[in-house]
């Protein structure tokens, strides 16, 4: 499947979203652009489909988000957690509370999850795994 372009709308909202961090964010930033796992480049506010993820390793497959209390119970943000990862993105998720009270821990599990590349998703076209199909 072809990438769509990003609209400039998403565009605009992103970069707004990158000039309006919270302090959770600015925080969590300060570390993850200096992550030290092999192969791991996060960036801030990255269009991924119809969304907009606070942290992305596109190499890694991994979007980090970090939640604030309006967040709590929003049906969109489980829609949204679900349609991630059926494109093969691994989702974690942190509140902001934690973020700035428990660092070391939000840290920890980012670089843990950050230290294994996920499978690659099949594409259109690719011969089925061995052993399926005639």
């Amino acid at each position: 499947m072809a990438k769509r372009p990003i609209s400039d709308f998403k565009r605009k909202t992103a970069n707004r979203l990158r000039a309006n961090t919270t302090a959770a964010e600015q925080i969590l930033w300060r570390h993850l652009r200096r992550l030290d796992v092999r192969g791991s480049h996060f960036r801030r506010q990255v269009v991924i489909g119809p969304y907009i993820a606070d942290f992305a390793c596109l190499a890694k497959r991994l979007i980090v988000e970090v939640d604030g209390s309006q967040h709590e119970g929003l049906r969109r943000d489980d829609v949204r957690t679900r349609w991630l990862p059926s494109e093969g993105y691994r989702v974690i998720r942190f509140w902001n509370n934690d973020v700035m009270s428990r660092t070391d821990a939000v840290l920890e599990a980012i670089h843990d999850m950050s230290a294994v590349t996920p499978p690659r998703l099949p594409a259109a076209g690719d011969p089925p795994p061995q052993g399926e199909g005639k």
